[in-house]
């Protein structure tokens, strides 16, 4: 099936970064808060960080192979990590940024559409959270973000066109 041996680990490669990302994000909100003797916001960092693991678990290696199936079960795992990502949000300042590899997610297990309105409102999301911990909105708090956007969901266009030409039978 593999025309060419180098996308399975281009794919993996760009999966960890996604996840990696992720976790170095979520460790940095969960030692800021935890500095600051926040032991609730603590709790619900690590609730988030295994309702994430327990995400990478169910979505398989290679991801696109792990069938129609679970397309409703990731839907409603992205529901409940989002949700306690919103709630992490609104606590504490660091997790907002925790949000950006969860566009990804966004863009993988949910149609185009939805995906693409999922980002937009978890951007504008973290716009408004970050703005409103920062007592104010300025320009960085309101480009950095969109700048994000932007990447992750060019991340995650070149991560499903690599996905489709793995996929796609080699040509004889």
């Amino acid at each position: 099936m593999m025309d060419f041996p180098w996308l399975s680990p281009v794919l993996r490669l760009l999966r960890w970064a996604v996840h990696g990302t992720f976790w170095a994000l979520l460790v940095i909100a969960l030692a800021s808060v935890l500095d600051e003797g926040r032991s609730v916001e603590v709790a619900g960092g690590v609730l988030l960080g295994v309702l994430y693991g327990v995400g990478q678990v169910l979505q398989g290696d290679p991801p696109h192979l792990a069938g129609p199936g679970r397309a409703a079960l990731g839907r409603v795992w992205l529901g409940l990590v989002t949700a306690c990502w919103a709630v992490l949000a609104v606590a504490a300042a660091p997790f907002v940024w925790a949000a950006f590899p969860l566009l990804f997610a966004y863009l993988r297990l949910l149609p185009v559409w939805a995906g693409t309105f999922g980002v937009t409102l978890l951007t504008s999301a973290a716009i408004v959270a970050a703005g409103w911990h920062a007592g104010e909105l300025s320009a960085a708090l309101v480009l950095g973000p969109l700048a994000g956007a932007v990447v992750v969901s060019s991340l995650a266009l070149a991560y499903e066109t690599l996905c489709a030409e793995w996929a796609r039978p080699p040509v004889r």
